[in-house]
C-alpha cells in the first residue's frame, strides 16, 4: 500500500471510533495496516472539534472518552499530527469558500482540511465525502 501520510476526516474518525458504524471494520483494518507501515496520520483541531461533538452523541460516554484520549496519546507519541487552524489557514479556507461558490454544501471545516492537506502535500484522505474529489485538487478518498 505504502502511504507516507494520510489525512483523517471526521467521517474516518467516526467510523474508527464508533463500533456500530457500518464502515468500522473496513476503516479499522485500513488504519491498522497503515499504522504498521509507519504512515503518518494527520488531522486538524477543527476535525477533532466535529468528532468530539458527534462521537459523544453516538457512543457510550466512557467509550467516547477512551477513544478521544487515545487520539491525544497517539499525538503525544508522534503517530498522529494534529494541525492547528491558524488565522492564516483560516483566511486561506475563506478564499476556498469564496472560490467554490458552486459547492455550497462543502463545510468550512472541510475547506480548512483542504488547506492543510495542500500545505503538507497530502493527497489521500480517509473520508466518504465526495467534496474532496470534486474540488479538483487531486485528493483521493481512501480506503476504496
Amino acid at each position: 500500500m505504502e502511504f507516507k501520510a494520510v489525512f483523517i476526516d471526521t467521517w474516518g474518525w467516526l467510523a474508527l471510533g464508533h463500533r456500530k458504524d457500518a464502515h468500522h471494520q473496513k476503516v479499522k483494518d485500513f488504519y491498522q495496516t497503515l499504522k504498521s507501515e509507519g504512515t503518518y496520520f494527520y488531522t486538524t483541531d477543527y476535525v477533532l472539534d466535529e468528532l468530539v461533538t458527534l462521537l459523544f452523541r453516538r457512543e457510550k460516554f466512557k467509550e467516547a472518552v477512551k477513544f478521544v484520549e487515545g487520539l491525544f496519546q497517539a499525538s503525544e507519541k508522534g503517530f498522529l499530527i494534529i494541525e492547528r487552524i491558524t488565522s492564516r489557514r483560516f483566511a486561506e479556507a475563506w478564499q476556498f469558500r469564496r472560490k467554490f461558490q458552486d459547492k455550497p454544501k462543502i463545510s468550512f471545516t472541510d475547506f480548512t482540511s483542504m488547506v492543510v492537506m495542500r500545505e503538507r502535500d497530502i493527497k489521500r484522505i480517509v473520508t466518504e465525502d465526495e467534496h474532496f474529489v470534486q474540488v479538483g485538487l487531486d485528493f483521493e478518498k481512501v480506503p476504496e
